[in-house]
């Protein structure tokens, strides 16, 4: 009696585990900001971008890993200050616009069966990304056509319902160089999401 016991809260509790597997639909917003590692480039504030597509869940007793598909655009601004000018002199401020489409790969544990936590790398593939207001200074960007970082982050799930939020960290270059300029320039950014499991 005691096995069957047993037996029969194993079967309810994967049942329970598995029952927070499927696909869904998710969209949000991102709020980045582009470090470099020149000292003629200086970022501005983080700004505002969104994201929308598709994401999976599998896994079970508390383990899961969750793909993703997201078209994502963010951009980023920043100002070109030439070396050697003194502060009296306005710097060159320019804005950088990434169109792409990231591919995360989260894996992480369950707890409490509505709690979540997760990490894992992020492929990101360019779409269409252009360097706006380029002038004879700072004329063009090459822009990568991918890029690899990670994320990690915490997400709350209420019945079909979930939400999420992670941290990106870029670790690859998103150009090689902004006009002449050798730059380390990588995207770096807070995702805040809102998916709903449709089956």
């Amino acid at each position: 009696m005691k096995r069957f016991l047993f037996a029969l809260l194993l079967v309810l509790g994967t049942t329970q585990a598995f029952s927070q597997n499927g696909i869904g639909i998710k969209a949000g917003l991102s709020s980045t900001k582009i470090d470099f590692d020149n000292e003629n480039f200086v970022p501005s504030d983080a700004q505002t971008g969104y994201h929308i597509g598709l994401f999976g869940r599998f896994g079970g007793a508390g383990f899961f890993v969750q793909p993703e598909l997201l078209f994502t655009q963010t951009s980023g601004e920043f100002a070109y200050v030439p070396s050697g000018v003194t502060g009296s002199s306005a710097p060159e401020n320019y804005e950088a616009e990434f169109n792409r489409l990231d591919i995360p790969v989260m894996v992480g544990f369950r707890f409490f069966k509505v709690l979540r936590v997760m990490a894992g790398p992020i492929a990101s593939i360019n779409i269409n990304s252009e360097l706006k207001n380029a002038v004879e200074t700072v004329d063009d960007a090459d822009f990568n056509g991918a890029t690899f970082g990670y994320q990690a982050g915490l997400g709350v799930d209420i019945g079909n319902l979930s939400v999420e939020g992670k941290y990106e960290g870029g670790l690859s270059k998103v150009t090689d160089n902004i006009g002449s300029f050798s730059t380390d320039n990588r995207i770096n950014q807070w995702v805040l999401s809102v998916g709903f499991r449709l089956f």
